[in-house]
C-alpha cells in the first residue's frame, strides 16, 4: 500500500489547505493517531469504533501536527495514512526556516507569503478542531461518571472505555504541544526574515503571528463554548 500511495502522492492533495482527495480518502484514515498520540506509554488504543466526533478530532489533528513543509508533497498521501515514521526527536525551532530558507528558488517576497499562508492556515483550522474537542471531552467526562450506573460492566468494557478517553485527551494535549511549537517556528522564521531580507510584508505577517498566538494561549485556558452542552447520559 505504501508504494501505491507514493506514486499516487504527486496527485494526492488538491484545494487551498492541501485536504486529500475523496478517492483517496477513507474514514478511518487518521485512526492511527490514536497510537501516536500514547505512544511511550503503558496504554494500547482502544478496541471501541470511533464516534463521529471522535474520528473528526483525529481528521482535524492532523493537519495540525503535521509540519506545515510536509503538505502536498509527493509523499503527502502516506503521511496522512500514517505509513511514515514521525520524527520524535526534541522540538528543533529552526526547522521550519530551514526549510522555508533551503528552497534556493523561493524569492524574498514568496517567503514572506508562504509564511503568511502557513501562519492563516493554523489560525482558520483552530476554530473547528478546538470546538469539536470540546464536544469530545464533554461526553468523555459524561463517559467516565456514567460507568458507575451501568449494570453488569465488564472488565474489558471499562478498560476500553478508559482506554479512549486517554486517546481523546492525548490528541488534544499533542495539538496545543504543536500549535505552541508551530508558533515558536514561524516566530524564529519571521525573525530570520527580517534579518536577511528585510520587507513592509514583515508587519502583516507579525500581526497574523500575535493573532494567532493570542488564540492558541485561548484555546489553552478554556475550550470554546459555542455548542449546547448535552445532558448526563444516564439519569441519577
Amino acid at each position: 500500500m505504501l508504494v501505491v500511495l507514493l506514486a499516487l502522492g504527486g496527485c494526492a492533495t488538491q484545494g487551498d489547505f492541501g485536504e486529500v482527495k475523496r478517492s483517496l480518502a477513507r474514514d478511518d484514515m487518521h485512526d492511527w493517531l490514536s497510537r501516536e498520540a500514547i505512544a511511550g506509554t503503558r496504554s494500547r488504543p482502544s478496541e471501541f469504533p470511533l464516534t463521529q466526533d471522535e474520528r473528526a478530532l483525529r481528521d482535524l489533528a492532523y493537519p495540525l501536527i503535521e509540519p506545515p513543509y510536509d503538505r502536498q508533497k509527493f509523499f503527502s498521501i502516506a503521511g496522512e495514512y500514517g505509513l511514515i515514521g514521525r520524527n520524535r526527536k526534541p522540538f528543533d525551532r529552526t526547522l521550519y526556516a530551514a526549510h522555508l530558507f533551503g528552497d534556493t528558488s523561493r524569492t524574498a517576497v514568496s517567503r514572506y507569503a508562504v509564511l503568511q499562508d502557513d501562519i492563516d492556515n493554523d489560525t482558520t483550522r483552530l476554530p473547528q478542531f478546538f470546538e469539536t474537542a470540546a464536544r469530545v471531552l464533554d461526553i468523555d467526562g459524561k463517559r467516565r461518571k456514567s460507568m458507575f450506573y451501568v449494570s453488569a460492566l465488564s472488565d474489558s468494557e471499562r478498560a476500553n472505555a478508559i482506554r479512549r478517553m486517554d486517546e481523546n485527551a492525548a490528541i488534544v494535549a499533542m495539538v496545543r504541544r504543536s500549535l505552541a511549537q508551530r508558533a515558536s517556528s514561524y516566530r524564529f522564521a519571521l525573525e530570520r526574515l527580517v534579518i536577511v531580507t528585510p520587507d513592509p510584508r514583515a508587519a502583516a505577517v507579525e500581526q497574523s503571528l500575535t493573532t494567532l498566538q493570542a488564540k492558541i494561549v485561548s484555546y489553552s485556558i478554556h475550550l470554546p463554548p459555542s455548542w449546547v452542552r448535552e445532558q448526563s447520559l444516564v439519569s441519577n
